[in-house]
């Protein structure tokens, strides 16, 4: 239906007020738009198989939540709390992450901004300059009764016609939402954006797991490479002494190439660590958003061995919906589709939009300042599909798909994050032991040193047998560096399943609330997994 409301423009010609028919109109579309709050989208379900989540953490037994937000100071490692500092601050990767953040930002707010009318200003100037004899003057001129251009009343009908018309007016367009498709889309672009703010977040703690695995690999690597060469040393030492005892008959030329061999290994696997080394020392420049110059700046020339941690507090398993962002992204996502399932059903039923323009008219410039050459067009349009060869349908249909993928999505990322985390405690408690038990080692290691070394100062033992039990120690002290960097990953390893806000937001991203949409499905999952309890 199109209906078309216009009063014309001349002077003194109109009260203001809109005709009967405009009334009705306004009247009908007000009541449309009180009621409109049909809405399409199918409810919030949780899929499964993550309807109810387990009640605690398989391999965790330290009671109490998770504590996230800079946990890395328990190494109690100020180079390592500034190399966090610095990567925070010059990324280019958390650079592009804010940039995708402030993208989807914008594009919600398009989405958005379909919920409120469109007003635009315009203001023409027409000129028109036009034969008599043809087109509206040569019909006027007819009906007239003139021949030849005499009119009755000896007026002469001009050769041209010519007139200006000047105009200033308000153009606005409204679509009235009452089956709920913009809202379903400005909903579904809003959830897109929070998820997009999920994966910033997944980006970060992504990042920062990078430069705490990389930053303990340099120290594991220039600690490994210093007795590298300490064992070199030794086994020079050890060489030459072999040397003379062969020389004097006092051992074979087994024993001798023996040791030959073990240094010759040694000063093989040097060249190695220190390109593993430099590898590490670019990673880390890269993600510092410099070059090595800048890496020089922060970390010193020799770094602690990385200190042991208190245990891990993993919390509850329903708290991965909310701390970790990759569970809480895949939750906003199926909400996303879930509303667009909405928008595209509602495109099946009829859609009613309101447009029009009121302003000015008048045939001189300063006429546009005088109120009583007011004019209005108002146009009510009641639109219906028919047949679109079932595009509609098939929209509809690839709505529910989408759906079914970020159901099937948002599952399979509940149930991992589960896993990993369990997998990473698990890891966790390993590695503990192991490290223990390696340093158990060093103690008996270094317990053979002191004990070689007295027996070599009170004439009892030999050179040689202190050298050895010195090389032992040296290669247990690098077996339990490579260990004490494991164990730490470990515990990176537990903290990144675990998710969780590591820092404070940036700027750019403060006073954004990052909790799922009302009704979603992750929200619903966890209270299904807190009634259960």
């Amino acid at each position: 239906m199109n209906r078309t409301l216009t009063s014309p423009a001349r002077a003194g010609g109109g009260t203001g007020i809109p005709g009967p028919g405009a009334r009705r109109l306004l009247v009908a579309a007000g009541a449309l738009l009180l009621s409109s709050a049909c809405s399409f989208a199918p409810p919030p379900a949780v899929p499964e198989p993550v309807a109810e989540l387990p009640g605690n953490f398989m391999g965790s037994s330290l009671p109490g939540d998770y504590e996230s937000r800079e946990w890395w100071e328990i190494f109690q490692d100020p180079v390592l709390s500034t190399v966090v500092d610095s990567v925070l601050a010059a990324n280019f990767d958390l650079a592009e992450a804010v940039a995708r953040v402030q993208q989807a930002r914008a594009q919600a707010g398009i989405a958005r901004a379909g919920l409120f009318p469109a007003l635009q200003a315009s203001a023409t100037a027409t000129d028109q300059d036009t034969p008599a004899n043809a087109g509206f003057g040569e019909q006027f001129r007819k009906l007239a009764g003139g021949e030849d251009g005499a009119l009755p009343g000896g007026f002469q009908f001009p050769d041209r016609l010519a007139f200006t018309t000047y105009s200033l007016g308000i153009d606005f367009a409204y679509e009235l939402d009452f089956w709920g498709r913009a809202r379903n889309d400005a909903r579904a672009a809003g959830a897109q954006y929070m998820a997009s703010e999920s994966d910033y977040h997944a980006a970060r703690i992504g990042v920062l797991a990078t430069t705490i695995s990389t930053y303990f690999e340099i120290v594991d690597l220039r600690h490994r490479t210093e007795l590298a060469r300490r064992t070199i040393d030794v086994l020079m030492e050890r060489e030459a002494l072999a040397e003379t005892r062969y020389d004097r008959g006092l051992v074979t030329s087994f024993e001798l190439y023996q040791v030959r061999l073990d240094l010759r290994n040694t000063q093989a696997t040097l060249p190695q660590l220190e390109t593993l080394l430099t590898d590490a020392e670019g990673r880390m420049a890269v993600l510092l958003g410099g070059f090595r110059g800048k890496l020089d700046a922060i970390l010193p020339d020799s770094l602690a061995p990385v200190p042991l941690g208190d245990p891990v507090a993993a919390g509850v398993p329903a708290n991965l919906l909310y701390q970790r962002p990759d569970v809480l992204a895949a939750g906003l996502r199926l909400d996303a589709a879930r509303f667009a399932i909405g928008a595209r059903r509602a495109e099946l039923l009829p859609s009613l939009s309101l447009s029009g323009t009121i302003g000015v008219q008048s045939a001189q410039a300063d006429g546009l300042f005088n109120v009583d050459q007011w004019f209005r067009n108002l146009l009510g349009n009641l639109t219906a599909p028919i047949f679109q060869g079932g595009r509609i349908r098939q929209n509809i249909a690839l709505a529910h798909a989408q759906f079914g993928q970020a159901a099937a999505a948002y599952g399979r990322t509940v149930v991992t994050a589960v896993y990993e985390v369990e997998a990473a405690l698990a890891a966790l408690a390993n590695e503990d032991r192991r490290h223990a038990l390696l340093v158990s080692q060093r103690e008996e290691a270094q317990r053979s040193v002191d004990l070689q070394s007295e027996r070599y100062a009170s004439g009892v033992g030999g050179y040689t047998d202190y050298l050895d039990a010195l090389r032992t120690l040296l290669n247990v002290e690098s077996t339990l560096s490579g260990a004490s960097r494991d164990l730490a990953l470990a515990r990176l390893a537990v903290h990144r399943a675990l998710g969780g806000e590591w820092t404070a937001p940036p700027e750019s991203l403060e006073g954004l609330e990052m909790v799922p949409v009302a009704g979603s499905a992750a929200d619903g999952n966890a209270r299904n997994s807190e009634g259960s309890k």
